[in-house]
């Protein structure tokens, strides 16, 4: 069963954001950027308020993904990818991104904290943080 709704279209809108920002992440690097995601339709808290649908996440601004600004993400969704999205939007999770906001690649080591949100740890490239369950609760 679905942890948010999604239509064969949003599934594949939400697989092209997952390897436009993480394919050289491999597999489990784009799960985690679909739990991101996912927390971020979940969540209705924070920056993402509001947020009720997969093109609403995808494309929120400010506070949305830079991947849609190249031309990489507008590229037809893969078999590959379109399994793995499905995979997250029906409740997978990964650590540490099983209920991170927040995610980014920095040039040295992961800070502590990022917009007030605990460091949950690195998977090769990317830093992945989440808020408390108190100021989230919908991605706990």
């Amino acid at each position: 069963m679905a942890v948010i709704k999604t239509n064969a279209e949003n599934t594949r809108l939400l697989a092209r954001l997952m390897r436009a920002e993480a394919e050289g992440e491999g597999e489990l690097g784009m799960l985690m950027v679909g739990n991101v995601s996912v927390n971020r339709v979940l969540g209705n808290c924070l920056d993402f308020r509001n947020i009720r649908s997969i093109p609403d996440m995808v494309y929120q601004s400010p506070g949305g993904y830079e991947a849609v600004q190249k031309s990489y993400f507008y590229q037809k969704a893969r078999d590959k990818e379109i399994r793995l999205a499905e995979r997250v939007i029906a409740g997978e999770r990964q650590h540490p991104a099983s209920n991170a906001l927040w995610f980014f690649r920095p040039s040295g080591s992961c800070p502590g904290t990022w917009y007030n949100q605990a460091n949950t740890g690195r998977f090769k490239a990317h830093c992945f943080f989440a808020p408390t369950a108190e100021d989230c609760p919908n991605v706990y």
